[in-house]
């Protein structure tokens, strides 16, 4: 989507051996998101994708295997599938918008019907068995019919968690990130320098350097960095995308003198600790809390940059694979529905056959029962007062976060003694279990703020008692 902010941890960097990846899904402040369960299918010959979006379109082969997504609410436009797990354990998120300079799109443009963010999941995902498959399959995909968008897209497995960028109409690069590294990206391309010596870390189109060098492309003396070469250096990106890399940089490596604006921002960082997924959660939920530039606050730079969490989130997601554990265990879709500070990241197991009918329900206007549009409600109620009841919600969505917390670990601890035949529909129980629990919780919630709303009325008239 035109607006995402992504987070990329690899398994040395978390607490936990866990690699994690997330991002949110930004674009509109009323367009609902659904959550899925595609179950293996094996088709009797190939299948044929084709675009709603725009006529992309390329043959599947017979075998699909299982995977979540998040798609959009009508299929009208096109499916949006956004982010998810496959059977194998694989996590896809697609995609972190960017922008390419017009030199590079001068030499090799966008494809009209090429394919875009709106088909990666469903072409990609089933597909895969690894996140280094996902690197390539895309690749071969973009090389072949060329892409109509400039796009970063998350691959990770247990092992490895890739970022993956393109920056024309065919040619693209990946880069694996360290597995004791971490990487945050908002709306622009974000890899840095190659190292075509290195095959294990960087996987790239084959004549990339030639594409570039022919061109002349490079406006470096030395070296060949992608951003640089194929990336956007203006204004915009120093006041809407930027200060959101800046930002994550300070929050899990502590507080350096760069600035917000800076356009030398690191790619890969080491982070001051050991990270969770509360680190990428709390990030993809921030605002530049504590800092002048807090839209919360008022102040002269209260509105300066783009925060991470924003109204116009559909969804956010923290895609977790944990160590020493069954896949159908190990892999947690944590999805937040809505607006990322305002929501609660509720843990799905891959294992699941099926989601909650709140999660397959929801489009325009407003529909009490759905899930995506609970989440929003008790943001909307919020904001209306957000001085009188932010403490009161802040600690109600703490005391869910802690409950969801210990049902999982609960949930996990009984799920090691299932047999094969048992598993599956016990980890549908558990998940259903903890989206029940955050539902009711948000539906408490919003019942207080409709009570406690009632007397803020610009009718109110203070009588005098003297009268």
């Amino acid at each position: 989507m035109s607006a995402c902010t992504s987070i990329l941890i690899g398994k040395k960097a978390t607490i936990d051996g866990s690699t994690i990846v997330g991002r949110n899904e930004d674009s509109q402040a009323s367009w609902p998101k659904h959550f899925v369960v595609h179950e293996h299918t094996e088709f009797p010959e190939a299948q044929k994708f084709i675009s709603k979006a725009n006529g992309f379109q390329m043959d599947l082969p017979k075998v699909s295997y299982k995977y979540t997504a998040t798609p959009e609410w009508t299929f009208k436009e096109g499916l949006f599938e956004e982010d998810g797990f496959n059977e194998y354990g694989v996590a896809m998120s697609a995609t972190e918008s960017a922008y390419s300079n017009q030199q590079v799109l001068g030499a090799d443009p966008l494809v009209e019907d090429g394919i875009g963010e709106e088909a990666m999941i469903t072409v990609v995902l089933p597909y895969i068995k690894t996140a280094r498959e996902g690197v390539l399959r895309l690749g071969e995909i973009i090389e072949k019919y060329g892409t109509c968008e400039t796009n970063g897209i998350i691959f990770s497995d247990k092992n490895e968690v890739w970022y993956f960028e393109n920056g024309s109409g065919h040619y693209w690069v990946a880069q694996r990130i360290p597995d004791d590294s971490y990487a945050v990206v908002a709306n622009q391309l974000a890899i840095q320098e190659i190292d075509f010596n290195n095959r294990n870390d960087f996987i790239y189109r084959e004549d990339i350097i030639e594409f570039v060098n022919d061109n002349n492309l490079n406006p470096e003396k030395k070296g060949f960095n992608f951003r640089k070469i194929f990336g956007t250096h203006d204004e915009s990106d120093e006041v809407y995308n930027t200060p959101r890399v800046w930002w994550g940089q300070q929050f899990l490596s502590g507080r350096s003198e760069e600035s917000p604006e800076s356009e030398e921002l690191s790619f890969i960082k080491h982070a001051d600790r050991l990270l969770s997924v509360d680190d990428a959660q709390d990030y993809l939920s921030s605002h530049y809390q504590k800092t002048e530039f807090d839209p919360l606050k008022k102040g002269t730079n209260s509105k300066k940059y783009r925060p991470v969490s924003l109204a116009k989130t559909q969804e956010s997601h923290v895609l977790q694979i944990r160590p020493d554990m069954d896949t159908d265990i190990a892999c947690i879709h944590w999805l937040a529905m809505g607006v990322s500070s305002q929501s609660v990241y509720v843990p799905f197991y891959l294992g699941m056959t099926d989601t909650p009918d709140e999660y397959k329900i929801g489009e325009l206007p407003y529909d009490s029962k759905s899930a995506y549009w609970t989440y929003k409600l008790a943001g909307v109620l919020l904001d209306s007062h957000y001085a009188e009841f932010g403490k009161m919600y802040q600690e109600k969505q703490k005391n869910i976060n802690i409950t969801l917390r210990k049902m999982l670990r609960d949930f996990d601890m009984k799920a090691l003694s299932k047999d094969t035949e048992e598993l599956p529909q016990f980890l549908t129980d558990a998940s259903f279990q903890l989206s029940k629990t955050a539902l009711d919780g948000y539906k408490e919630l919003i019942a207080r703020l409709i009570t406690d709303s009632t007397d803020f009325s610009p009718l109110n008239f203070k009588h005098d008692s003297n009268l």
